[in-house]
């Protein structure tokens, strides 16, 4: 029992650093995806800065889809793509790929969200400045949504942190599949115990180095 089983001594750090590489690379896909998507979203706008109303509502449509599709489901839906694309659909690579692409979708609507609580007084500024569309989306609006750019991947990562758990019900390596196999079907409950303990603990990490992070960036 404990630290006693041979389970948690030999698979528990293997299975907190595939989590970790998990999350780290799901993450920072996600983030320069879903920026991006984000970012389009709110300059293809009605009142943004680059107004195409047929992408815009493509791109809104590609999103709502997106995350109306349990990530449980859309895991096993994209099997044979992850198996086409890279190569294996268990362990933690196939893992990041699904979690990245269920992930996008949430994650650009939240950089959506950010950026449009920008003051639209600043833009306007920036404009009569003769600066250029680029320069007025990343210098001024992401500039100013930053702090809340930051706590929203904060919020990424954590969800990311929860997708991942799940994944490892269908092979998706880490610590979900350690508590699945060992916790869940063997009826190993210190396993089980131990794995939340260590996933808990991340999580908080986590938070606290986003919460400082957002506090560093914010030049208000």
């Amino acid at each position: 029992m404990w630290f006693d089983n041979r389970t948690i001594q030999e698979q528990l750090w293997p299975a907190t650093l595939e989590t970790l590489y998990t999350t780290f690379f799901a993450t920072l896909f996600t983030v320069i995806i879903g920026l991006a998507v984000g970012v389009a979203v709110v300059a293809t706008s009605p009142r943004g800065l680059a107004p195409s109303p047929w992408l815009n509502r493509l791109l809104g449509v590609i999103i709502n889809v997106g995350r109306s599709i349990p990530y449980i489901i859309l895991a096993i839906l994209l099997i044979p793509l992850t198996r086409v694309v890279v190569g294996n659909a268990i362990g933690w690579p196939a893992a990041v790929f699904s979690l990245t692409l269920a992930a996008i979708p949430f994650f650009a609507r939240l950089v959506e969200t950010n950026l449009l609580q920008v003051d639209s007084g600043k833009i306007e500024a920036a404009r009569m400045m003769g600066a250029t569309r680029t320069r007025i989306m990343f210098d001024v609006v992401v500039r100013e949504a930053l702090p809340a750019l930051v706590q929203s991947a904060t919020v990424l990562v954590i969800t990311l942190i929860s997708y991942g758990a799940m994944a490892g019900a269908i092979g998706g390596g880490g610590l979900g599949q350690l508590a699945m196999n060992h916790g869940y079907q063997r009826y190993q409950i210190d396993v089980m115990v131990i794995t939340v303990v260590v996933i808990v603990l991340i999580v908080q990490a986590v938070q606290m180095s986003g919460d400082m992070l957002s506090r560093l960036v914010d030049h208000r």
